[in-house]
């Protein structure tokens, strides 16, 4: 490896990269969220009418986990081409299916209009969300922590990390004004579109931005290296994920493990808290709107300080603090809705989310570190993922019909912690990454240090 490869872009570039990957994330957890939000607050009744409220909701919530899976068909197909074509390019593309798939969405007849065939629309343009979002986390941090340095790559690669909360941030920022603004029924009728036709200019601004960085130099510098070893041997390289299930397979398992807690908390959270302060609690929909748009302002903030206590202290601390912090969270995140009180469910609200953040912030650094450069688009991907469907895509989903079945949060408080305690056992196994080299990092064997970088000689021709 050159030392041009591996030598730390110039702030000013690397500031444009972290810009480019963050507002691009911004703008696909835009869309992905607010259909989230519209599920609990509208969709039960402009797409399943006919049904008890509960039970609407429950079905909205439906449509809404099959975004989550369709995220490993996409990450498998993302993960192999950015593997084989770059980083960049996958990320217009995503940008432009979510973009699109959003917008449609805007568009879409309700059940009064067309019958059956408005929720079968909304699942099919659900599902190219999905597939978009599964393809873009992975190539958007990446993007960042093969541009920048070893010391700092968790503070750099935890921007990426706060498109989701900024996403959140903004989709609950445009329903919170347009409830607040329209009445009930205007809002039921026509002012739910909004928020989605506004993708439109969004990925606009998005597509500007991505287009101008350059792809990841670590990417190019393997790209040529592996050109090389195909020219004097004549070996074909392996498919990325043949690779990945051959030598990263236990990483693979832990990067599932590690999402479990950081993925259902998220989701009951910022998702299913709308059914449960609406339902349980008896707030209204702009209260809990409210909170949990302050909320996640917070943890936009909360999300970078993370990333760089785990440069100081290392990924799997900062981690397990925030599994351990959201489990031991849950029966008071709960008993303070209970009161209901604005201030007590923006207290629940905010506490979870920064303790979310101890997760969610080292775990793009900590999950790029896991996996060699010619597979790590498809090892990260893959491994964050696939976790996905077991963990996000039912959250809401369960926690709706834990709430109808037994009336009470206790049961789902006792789902997130099961969830807590297998994210502890899952970074228990890991080993720490932080100080890895990812210009140099090509296969790690699993009874081989993670902080040693193998030689190269080391190496198998598939890297």
């Amino acid at each position: 490896m050159t030392a041009s490869a591996t030598a730390p872009p110039a702030p000013g570039s690397l500031k444009r990269i972290v810009a480019a990957s963050l507002i691009g994330t911004t703008i696909e957890w835009y869309d992905f969220f607010l259909y989230g939000s519209a599920a609990a607050l509208v969709f039960n009744e402009l797409f399943f009418p006919e049904k008890d409220p509960l039970v609407g909701t429950l079905l909205a919530f439906l449509t809404y986990a099959v975004g989550f899976a369709a995220r490993p068909l996409g990450a498998l197909v993302f993960g192999h081409y950015g593997d084989r074509l770059g980083r960049k390019k996958l990320l217009v593309l995503s940008l432009l299916m979510m973009g699109a798939a959003t917008f449609a969405i805007g568009l879409l007849p309700t059940y009064a209009t067309v019958g059956a065939a408005a929720p079968v629309l909304l699942t099919v343009l659900r599902l190219v969300q999905g597939f978009a979002l599964g393809g873009e986390w992975g190539g958007a941090v990446l993007l960042v922590s093969e541009h920048g340095d070893a010391r700092r790559r968790g503070f750099w690669a935890s921007w990426p990390q706060t498109g989701a909360p900024a996403g959140q941030l903004l989709a609950t920022g445009v329903l919170s004004a347009l409830t607040a603004l329209l009445s009930d029924a205007a809002f039921t009728s026509w002012g739910w579109r909004i928020p989605f036709l506004l993708s439109g200019v969004l990925v606009i601004v998005g597509l500007w931005i991505r287009l101008s960085v350059d792809e990841s130099p670590v990417f190019k510098a393997a790209l040529a290296q592996a050109e090389q070893r195909k020219a004097a041997t004549a070996q074909v390289e392996k498919l990325p994920l043949v690779a990945v299930l051959r030598h990263h397979w236990r990483d693979v398992l832990i990067a599932m493990g590690a999402r479990m807690a950081e993925n259902i908390s998220y989701y009951v959270i910022t998702a299913f808290i709308l059914v449960y302060a609406t339902t349980s609690a008896g707030l209204s929909k702009q209260t809990a709107l409210n909170a949990v748009l302050i909320a996640s302002a917070v943890h936009f903030a909360v999300i970078p300080a993370w990333g760089a206590l785990s440069d100081r202290i290392g990924r799997r601390p900062v981690y397990l603090i925030g599994a351990a912090g959201v489990g031991l969270w849950m029966f008071p995140f709960f008993a303070l809705i209970d009161s209901r009180s604005f201030g007590s469910l923006l207290l629940a609200v905010t506490v979870g989310l920064v303790l979310h953040g101890a997760m969610y912030a080292p775990q793009a650094a900590f999950f790029s570190e896991m996996f060699a450069t010619r597979m790590r688009y498809s090892g990260a991907s893959i491994g964050a993922q696939f976790s996905s469907v077991a963990a996000g895509a039912p959250a809401p989903l369960i926690a709706t019909a834990l709430l109808a079945s037994y009336d009470s949060s206790t049961p789902i408080a006792l789902y997130v912690i099961a969830a807590a305690l297998l994210t502890m056992v899952a970074i228990a196994c890991a080993k720490e990454t932080r100080h890895r080299d990812l210009a140099d990092v090509t296969v790690e064997r699993d009874d081989r240090d993670a902080s040693k970088p193998m030689a190269a000689a080391d190496a198998p021709t598939s890297a």
